[in-house]
């Protein structure tokens, strides 16, 4: 992954965390406590993809596992948000954007459930049975009326800071500065590199028509081509 990929993915992970162990777990609200961890590892995978998406849930479970309260066996919630950051990466459209708010919606809904169910799985397997005591049906219940109501003010902030990080403003500059200059610059100077178009009414030696301002033209044009790259403008905004 990019280098701004990686510091933003932590920094947004960490904060996530903090929040989820020092607020919202003291809040003991019925049945599972609001996911914040999840959400954050959700907007990631929904714009940088699967294979990232399946990196950063692997990290942010691990430090999920890694820290105090921690009553659970570590790495069990990093196998459960390297799965579902995975699966959450495979929504990504292939222009790194949603046309519409329901799906993610529809993610959030179903990561809520997986994790629940996977997190409760894992846990069978390794002897911790303690689900059983609040209920799965409620777990699960609660997971997605927390998470949903979490979403909106989470998610979308996530995915932005998210693109806004991961696109190049000096490329994307330069690119588009080649484009465009490329094009403003035949549409400008291309009746330049042709001549004015005024021809002599009297013909030359050999039988040709000389055209007035062709060597001009040239110059011109040559000059144009010169002056092109200084339409690169993105390093002045870095």
């Amino acid at each position: 992954m990019r280098i701004n990929r990686i510091l933003l993915s932590t920094a947004l992970v960490a904060v996530a965390l903090v929040v989820q162990v020092g607020v919202l777990a003291r809040l003991h609200l019925p049945g599972a406590v609001p996911d914040l961890v999840l959400l954050v590892v959700l907007g990631l995978s929904m714009v940088y993809g699967h294979v990232a998406g399946a990196f950063i849930g692997f990290g942010a479970g691990l430090l999920a596992d890694l820290a105090p309260p921690s009553d659970h066996a570590i790495g069990r919630y990093a196998l459960v948000l390297c799965v579902i950051g995975y699966a959450a990466g495979l929504t990504r459209p292939d222009k790194s954007r949603h046309r519409s708010a329901s799906l993610p919606l529809i993610v959030v809904v179903c990561a809520a459930i997986g994790s629940t169910l996977l997190y409760a799985g894992v846990g069978s397997l390794a002897g911790d049975n303690a689900g059983d005591t609040v209920g799965i049906p409620l777990l699960v219940f609660t997971a997605i009326v927390y998470d949903l109501v979490l979403a909106p003010f989470s998610v979308p902030l996530v995915m932005a800071l998210a693109r806004r990080s991961d696109n190049d403003p000096l490329a994307g500059e330069s690119s588009g500065g080649t484009q465009s200059g490329g094009m403003t610059g035949e549409a400008a100077y291309g009746w330049l590199s042709t001549g004015s178009g005024l021809r002599m009414s009297r013909p030359g030696r050999g039988g040709r028509t000389p055209r007035i301002g062709s060597q001009r033209g040239g110059l011109l044009g040559g000059k144009a081509n010169r002056t092109k790259p200084a339409r690169i403008k993105g390093v002045k905004r870095l």
